[in-house]
């Protein structure tokens, strides 16, 4: 009786099992089709996608690995070092830059950010988020594990280097985003990953509305960055390693909610900016939650329950894919800015961006067969856009950007993973 004929009856055997999703994988070409258009279109430049004009970190740090392939390296490691020279005296990174000769009237009220280290470069800073320095620190990892080329944290920015520099980007959140009651870094009240706040019609900037707060996508993200620096500069360990495990103690105690197996939206420094009619703890954050996986902060049991949560979600919401930002979505009118409607943008709309990276840890975790299930209908809908769109819709109609290269980056990076995994299995 043929392995197979086991598997169509219902009753396999984990080799069978997994010789035919591996056959599967093998005889499915919208792997190859998607790669390939990925590495097209982070071929075409290093701006987010065509919405916008700026080099953003927290995008760059998504498909750098990627732009290590069809780029040459003096160009990447130019464009990592423009971010270092805009950073300003107490250590805080731009969000991202454009030219200054792109700038309509030479002048801007938005690109504020200025140094002579970069005389032709102007940036900005949405400064509700708390995930530029973090973002920036993953990004030179990530360079430096695909080239090699460790001679770069050497190179000179200012008086200092490139090494100095990051070790001050994680002193500016010690000392200016670090919360000593919680032991946890603080940033604006968002939506899971986000960066607009509820309380302004554009919600970017920090002022006297802003409702501070607590939650797992910042901190997680700071655990990736002192992981990936004390990896490239070990003699940084000393300093980092107690922090790096008081942060991850203090996450899972303050933020991680045992008996609803899910980490919970916010810890309020102050109060917060909802509502009282809006249980906010209801609310599933699902980027949040593949940014904890990937900071090593949940068992491989706690891992499966929140993936089958995420399933539960999708299906629930009628969205169609993990990418799916939160569940239940905030309320309508609970975010000033209107494009935060439910199901809107950053409120329950369908990231590929977040949600390829859970797919990213499903692998690493183990759940190779899970992991190309919930891709599929990713890769589908690259195809049938013919392109990378930021986000979706719940009904999955593409929007925004047409060339999000966030969404080009950590799909090629999954395939990868998962291609790589297959072989070692053989």
């Amino acid at each position: 009786m043929s392995g197979l004929f086991l598997f169509a009856c219902g009753s396999p055997n984990k080799q069978s099992t997994d010789q035919v999703w591996m056959q599967q994988i093998t005889a499915d070409s919208s792997l190859n089709i998607v790669k390939e258009k990925a590495l097209q279109i982070v071929k075409s430049g290093f701006n987010a996608g065509d919405g916008y004009s700026e080099v953003w970190i927290r995008d760059y740090n998504t498909f750098i690995t990627l732009a290590t392939k069809v780029h040459p390296h003096q160009t990447i490691k130019d464009q990592l070092l423009i971010f270092f020279q805009l950073q300003e005296a107490d250590g805080n990174i731009a969000d991202g830059f454009v030219t200054k000769a792109s700038i309509k009237g030479g002048a801007s009220d938005y690109y504020t950010i200025t140094n002579p280290l970069a005389p032709q470069y102007a940036g900005h800073k949405n400064t509700v988020e708390t995930d530029q320095e973090t973002s920036l620190i993953q990004a030179v990892y990530k360079y430096v594990k695909a080239t090699d080329d460790t001679g770069f944290l050497d190179a000179p920015v200012g008086n200092s280097s490139v090494k100095q520099r990051m070790s001050q980007a994680l002193d500016f959140l010690m000392k200016h985003r670090y919360n000593e009651k919680y032991g946890l870094l603080w940033g604006a009240t968002t939506a899971d990953w986000g960066d607009v706040q509820p309380e302004h019609d554009w919600g970017v900037h920090l002022d006297e509305n802003s409702h501070l707060a607590i939650d797992v996508y910042d901190n997680a993200m700071f655990l990736i960055a002192l992981d990936n620096f004390m990896e490239i500069a070990p003699e940084q360990a000393a300093t980092w390693k107690p922090i790096r495990e008081q942060i991850a103690v203090n996450t899972m105690k303050h933020l991680w909610d045992t008996q609803n197996e899910k980490f919970i939206p916010h810890i309020y420094l102050t109060k917060s900016p909802f509502d009282s009619s809006i249980d906010e703890n209801k609310i599933y954050y699902h980027g949040g939650t593949a940014i904890a996986i990937e900071a090593n902060l949940l068992t491989k049991e706690q891992i499966k329950t929140s993936l089958d949560k995420m399933i539960a979600n999708v299906k629930a919401s009628g969205a169609a894919t993990i990418g799916l930002t939160l569940y239940p979505t905030y309320p309508e009118g609970a975010f000033k800015n209107k494009g935060m409607h439910p199901y809107g943008y950053q409120n329950g709309g369908d990231w590929t961006w977040f949600g390829g990276r859970m797919i990213q840890q499903l692998v690493k975790n183990g759940f190779e067969k899970e992991a190309y299930e919930q891709m599929r209908p990713m890769l589908e809908r690259v195809i049938n856009n013919n392109g990378f769109y930021e986000w979706y819709t719940q009904d999955n109609k593409p929007k925004g950007s047409g060339t999000f290269r966030g969404e080009a980056g950590v799909l090629y990076d999954a395939i990868t993973l998962l291609e790589n995994s297959q072989l070692a299995k053989k």
